[in-house]
């Protein structure tokens, strides 16, 4: 018999105690009910909560020039195809886990940020003396293979290191599983998935027994 619970004048079994405090529903379910349908809609939940983060997260001098787009299915799929070519293409294995990594997740969320957008700072963290210097740069800079194209807006770029960290905090408090992607971003600026951005990175979302994103092998 289980113990009781109580004041002088008022004992109560805890089972009961449990049956007024939690709603029916709950109370009698079990795990082997949540399916993958439930998890996945909370992955969607979650995704937009994290667009919310980076959205409102601290922006230099208050001006907002970060992009966010959430993804999932044809044009994820599109995304780790992509990331695999890229792979294929540059011997940079990563490129295809990571795009192994994307093609298995229920969601990715996409951060980026228009870093050619000077702020008349003069602080000289992009590498040229004066924000018209940088911007001059980015006029005249042409067409090339790297994957980002220069010269970026310190302050900008630091813009979205807090969004993104925003984002997977939000991610880890809600113990969905995350990894922040360089290589996801790459891919999805090549293909035109998010536009006006000068850097963008990629936050593929999974629930799953174990992480997917770690504890893989890469050839070097």
């Amino acid at each position: 018999m289980g113990a009781l619970i109580g004041t002088a004048d008022r004992c109560v079994h805890p089972g009961y105690l449990i049956s007024i405090l939690l709603p029916l529903p709950f109370y009698r379910c079990s795990t082997k009910q949540f399916t993958m349908s439930s998890e996945s809609d909370a992955i969607k939940n979650v995704a937009g909560l994290m667009a919310l983060a980076a959205r409102t997260a601290p922006k230099a001098v208050g001006i907002d020039s970060i992009t966010i787009e959430i993804i999932s299915g044809k044009e994820q799929e599109k995304i780790a195809e992509k990331m695999i070519l890229i792979a294929a293409e540059t011997g940079m294995d990563f490129f295809r886990i990571n795009g192994e990594q994307v093609r298995v997740s229920d969601a990715t969320v996409l951060i980026g940020v228009g870093g050619k957008k000077t702020l008349g700072l003069n602080c000289g963290g992009c590498g040229y003396a004066t924000c018209n210097e940088m911007a001059e740069a980015c006029t005249a800079a042409k067409s090339h293979k790297t994957h980002y194209m220069g010269p970026n807006c310190i302050f900008k770029v630091s813009d979205l290191g807090i969004a993104v960290g925003s984002a997977v905090k939000t991610a880890s408090m809600h113990n969905v599983d995350n990894r922040i992607m360089y290589s996801a971003g790459v891919a999805a600026m090549q293909l035109g998935i998010i536009k006006g951005c000068s850097i963008v990175y990629g936050i593929p979302l999974k629930a799953s027994g174990k992480n997917i994103y770690f504890d893989v092998a890469m050839k070097h």
